[in-house]
C-alpha cells in the first residue's frame, strides 16, 4: 500500500519547512526509519524519516522548495505498485524566489522576435547531463560556477549545494563584478529569518516595553573569574557569570521569571534560561534549563556545547523552547549598551554591554575600576517598574559580590 511521505512539523513553531537535500531519490529502495531528506525548519536543520518500507517512487518537493507542515512531499510504495494520482499531486509548495538582480528595462514591442530557445542548464553538455540538484543548479547560477567543473559529493556523485559552495573562490570575477554593477542582490528567505521577523512583529508591537538602564561594578566578578580560570579545567567567561548571577535573582524575584498567557499570568517555580545565540543566517535561544540550580562550571559547560550545537543548526526543539527569561550580550561586539526586544512569551530580557575601564570615585578617591552597562526589557504587562528595578538591585549585588554565585 502506497504511503505518503508529509511534511513533518519538526519543531513545535514550525508552520513549514524547506528541503535542504534529499538523500534519498526516486527508485530508492527505504526502510522505516532512512532519512529520506534534510528540511530546514525556523530553527535547525532535521532530518525527515520514512516512516514505512519500500520504493521511494515520487518526489512532490524538490530541494530547495518549501512546503507547508501537513503537504505530500513524497510518496513510497512498492517497486511496481500503482500510485494513482499520489504521484500527480499537487502539494502545497512553493518554488523558493529566484534572486533578481537590477537591469535597464526595455521597452516591449508588438513585433518583437520570438525568444530563442532556452539554453541547456548551467554545465551540461550536448545530449549528456551533469547530476545536481536543483538547489545546487540554482547557486551555481547565481555564482558563475561551471558544474562541469565540479565535483560531487552527494551519493552516486551528485552536485549538491555546498559542493557549489566551496568551488566559489575558484569562479571567475566577473559575476561578482555584475552583483555591483547591477546594483542589487534579493536573497530569498531562511526559515530562521523567517520566524525572526514574524516573531519581531508580535512582540514589539501588542508588548508595552519600557527598559530599566543599570551599571554594575565589575571589578570583583572579573577577578573572580580569572582565579576560577587559572585553577579550573572548565574556562569561565563574564558571560557564564552573568547567566548565573541573572539565574539567582530570578529565582528571588519571581515576578520577572513569567510568561504573559492573555488571561493569565504564568509564574515559573523553576529557572530556565534563554541565552542569545548569533548564527549565520540570524539569531536562536537556547535554553539552560534549570540554571538556578546549577553551578557556574556546569553553567559555562552548558552554555557553551549549546552554542556550538545552535551555530551548526543541530539543536533539538527541546533545547531552545520553554524559557522563562533572556539574556543578549552584545558586550564582545564592543557595545556600551543596547535594547533588547522581549521574546515572547516571556516577560523579560537583559541585554549586556561590554566591560569598560572607567574612572570612579572610590573612598574618597578616584580610581579606575571595569564597568558594565545592562538594560532590562520588560513587559509592563507583567512588571511593574518597582518590580523590575528590585530584580536588577539583586543581580548587582550578586556581581558585585560574586562569592554569593561562585559556590
Amino acid at each position: 500500500m502506497a504511503t505518503k511521505v508529509l511534511m513533518e512539523a519538526l519543531s513545535p513553531t514550525m508552520e513549514e519547512g524547506r528541503i535542504a537535500q534529499w538523500l534519498k531519490h526516486e527508485g530508492d529502495t527505504v526502510t522505516t526509519g532512512d532519512v529520506l531528506a534534510e528540511v530546514e525548519t525556523d530553527k535547525a536543520v532535521m532530518e525527515l524519516q520514512a516512516r514505512a518500507d519500500g520504493v521511494l517512487r515520487k518526489v512532490l518537493v524538490g530541494d530547495g522548495q518549501t512546503a507547508e507542515v501537513g503537504s505530500l512531499v513524497a510518496v513510497i510504495a512498492g517497486a511496481d505498485e500503482d500510485i494513482g494520482d499520489l504521484g500527480a499531486a499537487a502539494p502545497k509548495s512553493k518554488p523558493e524566489k529566484q534572486p533578481e538582480t537590477q537591469a535597464t528595462p526595455a521597452a516591449a514591442s508588438p513585433t518583437a522576435a520570438p525568444a530563442a530557445p532556452a539554453a541547456p542548464p548551467s554545465g551540461d553538455a550536448a545530449g549528456e547531463r551533469i547530476k545536481a540538484s536543483p538547489l545546487a543548479r540554482r547557486v551555481a547560477s547565481e555564482r558563475g560556477v561551471d558544474l562541469a567543473a565540479v565535483s560531487g559529493s552527494g551519493p552516486g556523485g551528485r552536485i549538491i549545494k555546498r559542493d557549489v559552495e566551496s568551488a566559489v573562490p575558484a569562479a571567475t570575477g566577473a559575476a561578482r563584478a555584475g552583483w555591483a554593477d547591477e546594483g542589487y542582490e534579493d536573497v530569498p528567505l531562511s526559515q530562521l529569518r523567517k520566524t525572526i521577523a514574524k516573531r519581531l512583529t508580535q512582540s514589539l508591537a501588542p508588548i508595552p516595553h519600557f527598559f530599566l538602564t543599570a551599571e554594575f561594578d565589575m571589578e570583583r566578578a572579573v577577578e573572580a573569574r580569572e582565579e576560577l580560570n587559572a585553577r579550573g579545567d572548565v574556562k569561565i567567561s563574564v558571560n557564564d557569570i552573568v547567566i548565573k548571577a541573572v539565574a539567582a535573582a530570578l529565582r528571588q524575584h519571581r515576578a520577572c521569571n513569567a510568561w504573559w498567557q492573555d488571561d493569565h499570568i504564568r509564574y515559573f517555580n523553576d529557572v530556565h534560561l534563554s541565552m542569545a545565540v548569533a548564527v549565520e543566517e540570524g539569531l536562536i535561544t537556547p535554553v539552560i534549563r534549570h540554571a538556578d540550580r546549577k553551578s557556574l562550571r556546569e553553567i559555562a559547560t552548558e552554555a557553551r556545547a549549546l552554542a556550538e550545537r545552535a551555530r551548526a543548526r543541530k539543536l533539538k526543539p527541546e533545547e531552545y523552547t520553554g524559557g522563562t527569561f533572556s539574556v543578549s550580550n552584545l558586550g564582545m561586539f564592543g557595545i556600551d549598551e543596547f535594547t533588547a526586544v522581549i521574546n515572547p512569551p516571556e516577560a523579560g530580557i537583559l541585554a549586556v554591554g561590554a566591560l569598560t575601564p572607567k574612572p570612579v570615585a572610590l573612598d574618597g578617591t578616584v580610581t579606575v575600576r571595569r564597568r558594565m552597562r545592562v538594560t532590562m526589557s520588560c513587559d509592563h504587562r507583567v512588571i511593574d517598574g518597582a518590580t523590575g528595578a528590585q530584580f536588577l538591585q539583586t543581580v548587582r549585588l550578586m556581581l558585585e559580590n560574586p562569592l554569593a554565585i561562585v559556590w
